[in-house]
């Protein structure tokens, strides 16, 4: 199955999962929960399945110069996995195409080079107007806070809200990062 044709049927699913017309548009009240991605060998990932749980979702890519961060997100993952936070990679082509995997070749090509455990997503626009319904969805909670570049990082909350955005530069463990997971880890 082609990417675009994979990507159209998340987006049709993750769209009639969410209640929400073809376009992916979606009320502003709607919690991520909602949301589904494929999975980088081709099933579904709904988000429902973390439900409860807080979630780090990062859009990523394997050959930008950032991807160091992916070393970075796994120890947060690491730290904070037993707590009940789940860390989620979102592979996006978007900012000059530095993601060049596809399929499994990304999640293989994340472990080898970087030890990642946590769960990737198949292949995903992040960047608007052809964003995952998720990102449209993240982008009318926190219009300035949309992905800019590769390894922008939306906290999701325990009861699906959008909690927190951290652009690029913001390194996974920042002290910033750190406070807010633990914030959403603290909260019943």
């Amino acid at each position: 199955m082609s990417v675009a044709r994979r990507e159209a049927l998340v987006r049709i699913g993750a769209a009639l999962a969410a209640g929400a017309g073809i376009g992916g548009a979606r009320a502003a009240t709607g919690t991520a929960t909602a949301f589904a991605f494929e999975t980088p060998e081709g099933g579904p990932m709904p988000l429902s399945a973390f439900a409860g749980r807080p979630m780090l979702i990062v859009n990523t890519a394997t050959a930008c110069g950032f991807a160091g961060q992916l070393n970075g997100l796994q120890a947060l993952w690491t730290r904070f996995e037993d707590r009940g936070l789940a860390v989620i990679g979102v592979p996006s082509p978007d900012f000059g195409n530095q993601e060049p995997l596809d399929g499994p070749a990304i999640a293989e090509a994340a472990r080898r080079n970087h030890g990642v455990t946590f769960p990737l997503t198949a292949k995903t626009r992040v960047k608007m107007p052809r964003a995952h319904p998720f990102y449209a969805w993240a982008a009318e909670q926190k219009p300035a806070e949309t992905p800019r570049w590769n390894f922008h990082k939306y906290l999701v909350a325990r009861d699906g809200s959008l909690a927190a955005a951290f652009g690029t530069s913001v390194e996974p463990a920042d002290p910033r990062v750190i406070a807010a997971v633990a914030a959403e880890l603290g909260k019943a």
